[in-house]
């Protein structure tokens, strides 16, 4: 899933291309991408963009006419800019947002067709899609600590709930523990001053560097391609078996059905292993977590 650097590099990349541009035609390919009815799509052609946000891990685009066409990409959707009135791909395609200076595909590699696209009016039919996450990156500390003080939930849980912190997800949430040396299985109200200290510092870094790596790549050209939670240079995420970078102890993970958490077990669990007891699967997030414990 495009985590909070994916969206910020995308977001600026767009920027340059169609703020104040107008955007001339919508055209759905697939019927499940618009969830939206009121108001109809085609009041948005003709609109000019005014801005572009970032809203967690969506992506809206504010038209004039106090409109906001808002993106959600989920794990598999992605976006491409190619040339004005460009094909929509077949079994991939979801829309095209052809603008004055180009089109802009949206795409999903994905049966489950999960990515969306609303169409709403004004501010507060917005609020609807804000999860209401702390946004980290520009955060005091206090304001995270009395985040994690909210509930009580294993820091993994923690950082990938959009309600608690906003725009982090699983690959970026595997990367942050890692440089915090915290196991994924701690819960948030055993952690002492000293460690939220190291997480919030961990999560300011660890997106920072990535943003800049992203944005360094894409250059004055758009991430077509390069959008992916598995990236060369992460220390543990995606890299199960592989050498950890600092200590060269083989990454280990902890899979939960469609997801994976990767860690270190030299670097933050003790030298200790953890493991998911089969009985867990079907149970929340939160109880797996609970069994994950040792």
């Amino acid at each position: 899933m495009p985590e909070l650097p994916d969206v910020v590099v995308y977001i600026e990349c767009l920027e340059r291309r169609i703020v104040g541009q107008k955007l001339e035609r919508v055209r759905i390919a697939s019927p499940f991408v618009l969830r939206s009815a009121d108001p109809p799509i085609s009041s948005a052609e003709g609109k000019t963009v005014r801005e572009i946000r970032r809203l967690g891990k969506r992506i809206v685009f504010a038209l004039e006419g106090d409109l906001f066409l808002v993106l959600h990409l989920m794990i598999a959707g992605r976006l491409a800019w190619a040339d004005k009135g460009a094909k929509i791909p077949g079994k991939i395609g979801l829309a095209a947002l052809d603008f004055t200076t180009g089109t802009l595909i949206f795409r999903e590699a994905s049966t489950k067709k999960r990515a969306s696209m609303h169409l709403v009016r004004g501010e507060d039919a917005l609020r609807q899609f804000d999860r209401g996450g702390l946004e980290v990156l520009t955060a005091k500390l206090d304001e995270f600590r009395a985040v994690l003080a909210r509930e009580n939930h294993t820091i993994k849980v923690a950082l990938v709930d959009p309600t608690l912190v906003s725009g982090i997800g699983n690959a970026y949430s595997d990367e942050i523990l890692h440089r915090a040396r915290l196991s994924p299985v701690k819960l948030t109200s055993r952690l002492t001053a000293d460690e939220t200290k190291a997480l919030f510092k961990a999560i300011k870094d660890v997106l920072n560097e990535w943003t800049d790596r992203l944005r360094i790549e894409a250059g004055e050209g758009f991430p077509n391609e390069g959008v992916t939670a598995f990236r060369e240079g992460m220390a543990v995420h995606g890299r199960y078996k592989q050498p950890c970078p600092v200590c060269a102890a083989p990454v280990q993970r902890i899979v939960r059905g469609d997801h994976e958490t990767n860690y270190c077990a030299t670097c933050q669990t003790g030298g200790k292993l953890l493991a998911v007891a089969r009985e867990t699967a079907s149970k929340s997030p939160e109880a797996t977590c609970r069994t994950l414990r040792r």
